[in-house]
């Protein structure tokens, strides 16, 4: 599969048409990176707009103590960073990559012109941000208040919408598609890895989640009505 066809792929870009897509082509250039490579930390920003093609990437802050916050992950087809005055609210946030990754960069200058030429894509890119800034006040509003087990609940949930591979064999258990350890979701919730561990050994119990290594099935039934008990 050519650069084009994987760009005609993400959703912000399907309103597009070929020779549309085509002139996006030679606007970006294509970087891999590999598992847990820091893209951008907060004093190492830079105006450019990201396109993930393949893998998954991290979005997190530090607090006063150094302990990691992780504020969002994203995946194929997800866009990140700031141009021109789009901003997706990743300024001040270090990125880094949750898996091995290849993902798109975009010319600053070229691409301005892009968007005064193409308003389906500029509202595309608008409901883009909205979307995002959506998902980021729920989450912090989620997160901001209420006991952790709720709040363990709540991100298990948002992952398996995100990244649930399907219930397998016919279950009522689904696998979230990313590796995750309880340090990793510790990050997610803001919370320590012990309290995290107590608080999935308590799911486990109720028959809520599945546990291996690095991995997580969850029975969406039975945490959403844990979540509201």
């Amino acid at each position: 599969m050519n650069k084009i066809d994987y760009l005609s792929q993400f959703d912000l870009l399907r309103s597009l048409n070929r020779e549309d897509l085509i002139e996006m082509d030679e606007l970006t250039s294509i970087t891999p990176f590999p598992r847990k490579k820091l893209i951008q930390s907060p004093d190492t920003f830079t105006e450019k707009l990201y396109f993930i093609k393949k893998g998954k990437v991290r979005l997190y802050r530090l607090n006063a103590e150094g302990r990691q916050f992780t504020l969002d992950i994203l995946s194929e087809g997800n866009i990140f960073g700031e141009m021109n005055g789009i901003s997706l609210g990743t300024r001040d946030v270090f990125i880094e990559t949750v898996e091995a990754c290849d993902i798109c960069m975009m010319d600053k200058e070229r691409f301005e012109r892009y968007l005064l030429q193409r308003p389906r894509f500029m509202l595309n890119m608008i409901e883009a941000i909205s979307q995002r800034l959506a998902h980021m006040s729920t989450l912090a509003q989620k997160l901001a208040i209420g006991r952790l087990h709720d709040k363990i609940i709540h991100i298990l949930l948002k992952l398996s919408e995100r990244f649930g591979n399907g219930n397998e064999d016919g279950s009522d258990f689904c696998a979230i598609g990313i590796s995750l350890s309880h340090q990793e979701l510790a990050n997610l919730v803001g919370a320590s890895r012990e309290a995290v561990t107590l608080g999935l050994q308590e799911l486990a119990e109720a028959g809520a989640i599945r546990t291996g290594f690095r991995t997580i099935h969850v029975n969406r039934e039975k945490l959403s009505a844990l979540l509201d008990a």
